[in-house]
């Protein structure tokens, strides 16, 4: 079956969104009448719809007939007029398991990567705690911009899954990719994220992320670039995925949306050692995302090192513990563990080193000689690399990356005959 070729109905299986919430956002663009159908396949098939029109979108398709076909009062302003009556976007992201907006036009888009809250439609987006997906339509131009681009991408990076436009004629009878995906091509790609989001129930996940911090004195210290962006998506990823994860942070700028995410902030290799090994003992998966730093001043001064005193400095090193050498050398039977590697020559060789000496199941590998890879970006281009071979992937949004890592330790253990959420 080809990208663009509409799957038979009998295809898609009830009970994957049956009971599901679903709220439907639609835009003003010529596309909105294809909503219709894809509400009316959502609630034949048993979800809640409940649907968040733009103004602009009451001008293509009415709300009589949006409210005809999801049984609820269609909601587009702050409060209804006559009454007065509060209509709260945060409610909406509480009730909701998942949020499609379709169409989505190049003004929504834009409003949304931007945080334009103007509307109830990007209000309740950015509310919304459950998953994202974005159906563009727009003219074919308007697709390629620039701009429009920017702003894709920053929703990617931000988490939020992108059903690309198809090719075909436009409302400008121009011929071109800028078409909203086909409602059952959409409805598909519901289905298969509702059934990655319950893959992983039952199982509990140890991440550590981030850089660690190593004091020389009360104002400086030995660290790294790491943002933690990977770990933090892929706890992300984990989570959304029906997994209750520990995530066991360094020092970094960055806050966690899901509930079922415990974080425990650490600064320092030793403090997140001390961590991991009891974490790490109770978990089915470990990844161990985090840059640890390999060394630690000897001494860490009690008062800040005055550069007028010391013509020169010198700090005595010594080594930190090896996390997950620690944490694997108690490994129960049918624990995953997965380790990252960032390379800057001979990346193969020192990453099948690793999966060995340290006992992995799996390393992820980047090298710094891929741009757009490692540190403090928003991308990644890895090499998955496990005991039967190794698997490259193009660069991607790190979320992406991390639906890419958490797929192959998905199969990992379905290899092994392992029933993830068992």
């Amino acid at each position: 079956m080809s990208l663009h070729e509409a799957p038979e109905y009998s295809d898609i299986k009830v009970f994957q969104v049956k009971g599901k919430h679903i709220v439907l956002g639609i835009s003003g663009g010529i596309a909105a009448y294809k909503s219709a159908h894809l509400l009316r396949l959502l609630v034949k098939q048993g979800a809640e719809v409940q649907v968040v029109i733009t103004p602009n979108g009451k001008e293509f398709i009415t709300p009589v007939t949006l409210s005809s076909l999801s049984g609820k009062p269609v909601v587009s302003e702050f409060f209804t007029a006559n009454t007065g009556e509060w209509h709260s976007h945060v409610d909406l992201g509480l009730w909701a398991d998942l949020m499609v907006i379709a169409p989505a036009t190049a003004s929504t888009i834009a409003k949304m990567a931007n945080g334009v809250a103007d509307n109830m439609l990007v209000t309740t987006y950015l509310s919304a705690k459950e998953h994202v997906m974005v159906a563009p339509a727009m003219d074919l131009d308007m697709w390629a911009h620039p701009s429009t681009q920017r702003n894709v991408a920053t929703l990617r990076a931000d988490g939020v899954e992108i059903i690309e436009p198809a090719e075909g004629e436009l409302a400008s009878h121009l011929v071109g990719r800028g078409r909203m995906e086909e409602p059952e091509n959409i409805v598909k790609r519901i289905r298969e994220y509702f059934n990655r989001s319950e893959s992983m129930t039952g199982l509990r996940v140890a991440i550590t992320a981030g850089p660690t911090y190593e004091r020389i004195d009360p104002v400086r210290f030995i660290g790294n670039y790491s943002s933690g962006k990977m770990g933090f998506a892929l706890a992300e990823e984990c989570s959304a995925r029906g997994a209750e994860v520990t995530l066991i942070a360094g020092p970094v700028a960055i806050e966690t949306r899901s509930p079922r995410i415990r974080r425990i902030d650490v600064e320092s290799a030793q403090e997140m050692h001390n961590v991991a090994l009891g974490e790490f003992a109770a978990s089915d998966i470990g990844i161990f995302s985090a840059a640890v730093a390999d060394y630690r001043p000897l001494k860490a001064e009690s008062s800040k090192i005055k550069r007028e005193h010391n013509d020169g400095m010198s700090i005595e090193l010594v080594r930190n513990p090896d996390i997950a050498f620690d944490c694997t050398r108690s490994r129960r039977p049918g624990q995953v563990f997965v380790g990252f590697a960032l390379e800057t020559d001979d990346e193969m060789a020192n990453a099948a080193s690793k999966l060995e000496r340290k006992g992995l199941d799996m390393i992820v590998l980047n090298s710094l000689r891929d741009k757009g890879a490692g540190f403090r970006t928003d991308t990644n281009k890895v090499t998955i690399v496990t005991a039967t071979g190794e698997a490259a992937y193009p660069l991607k949004t790190k979320r992406e990356v991390a639906a890419d890592i958490v797929d192959a330790i998905e199969n990992l253990m379905g290899a092994r005959g392992e029933s993830c959420g068992d």
